[in-house]
């Protein structure tokens, strides 16, 4: 399985916009925390995002999308595919 970290970037959003895309992204499948190899859950940074399995790519990318338009703001995503994700100084949830 892979872990897919993707970002969504609202363009001249409110905090609010960014509440409906985190709730957009949960409906889909995407979590904004991540479990260490120390079993803690961690938060991940403002607009990023994980989702776990054996996806394609450009149907994480596609499905981000779609809870990225549900807001009606432009927006920009990036999406890393990867077994290992590293990480430093996130807080634990």
């Amino acid at each position: 399985m892979s872990y897919y970290v993707t970002r969504v970037e609202l363009h001249y959003a409110t905090c609010q916009d960014y509440e409906s895309l985190h709730a957009a992204m949960q409906r889909v499948g995407f979590s904004r925390f991540i479990v260490g190899d120390d079993g803690e859950t961690y938060r991940l940074p403002t607009a990023e995002y994980v989702i776990v399995g054996d996806y394609d790519i450009a149907a994480v990318r596609n499905a981000a999308a779609k809870a990225a338009e549900t807001t009606g703001k432009r927006f920009a995503i990036v999406v890393t595919k990867g077994a290992n994700v590293s990480w430093q100084g996130l807080a634990a949830a």
